[in-house]
């Protein structure tokens, strides 16, 4: 063999451990949970231990739109919503909203995360329409921009109310929302919607011994174990917390 065959050889295993080692590191974690929770570290969830073990067919996409990013989902974090029931309440609603916000302040590292939503009944079709409006538009009544107090004031209690499946969004709503903007491109939304199989259905019944409270939160690894799981009503700023601690240490997604 050459100097130059061995150099090359060498080449190809480095690159070959450089890709293999991630992958290693995540499936050492997942095996090993109690890694990520010790003196050094503060969990603002609960660990799930052992994690709970997915796969990709376990999650079907619940429209077209959501159909065409599945292909998203293997080997990235994600920060799942759980819809336990035929409508989203108003604690449901601002979980999936808080979520929103808490991909946003991951800043560069966002691109490694998805938002998905499970929802595990199929949804009254007028609620859910509604329910997608508010996901895609609610977020700008709390973005205070050049807004003065008693304008955010106002609109804060309008986003509060707007929770509430029983007070909806119209044209006018939206109209004052997007002002200029493509009303189809505002109305777009990164998150992706899928149901869960009846094997994913059961595991995730059992992790929580019974019902999913509505406004629970789950993180999910890249190789698709649930590993993380957050009680209605989480910080999302702790939950960046502990997503950032995981992000640094499996290298992953």
């Amino acid at each position: 063999m050459t100097k130059q065959q061995r150099k090359n050889r060498l080449l190809v295993i480095v690159i070959f451990a450089m890709s293999i080692i991630p992958f290693a590191v995540a499936w050492h974690l997942s095996k090993n949970v109690q890694l990520l929770s010790n003196e050094h570290t503060t969990n603002q969830g609960q660990l799930i231990t052992p994690p709970v073990t997915t796969e990709h067919t376990d999650l079907v996409a619940l429209d077209a739109v959501s159909a065409q990013k599945m292909n998203e989902l293997p080997g990235r974090w994600l920060i799942v919503n759980v819809i336990g029931q035929k409508t989203c309440t108003a604690v449901c609603l601002k979980a999936i909203l808080e979520t929103r916000q808490l991909q946003l302040m991951m800043s560069k590292d966002m691109l490694r995360t998805r938002r998905v939503v499970v929802a595990f009944d199929a949804l009254v079709p007028e609620a859910a329409e509604q329910l997608w409006l508010k996901e895609a538009l609610l977020w700008r009544l709390l973005d205070k921009g050049v807004k003065n107090d008693a304008d955010y004031k106002i609109d804060n209690t309008l986003y509060t109310s707007l929770l509430s499946p029983e007070n909806t969004v119209d044209d006018v709503l939206i109209t004052r929302l997007i002002g200029q903007e493509n009303k189809a491109a505002a109305l777009q939304s990164e998150l992706i919607k899928v149901t869960p199989s009846n094997v994913l259905r059961q595991k995730m019944a059992d992790i929580r011994k019974g019902v999913i409270p509505e406004g629970m939160l789950f993180l999910m690894d890249p190789l698709g174990n649930l590993m993380m799981q957050y009680e209605p009503g989480f910080d999302p700023y702790k939950v960046k917390s502990d997503l950032m601690h995981l992000l640094r240490i499996s290298q992953i997604g």
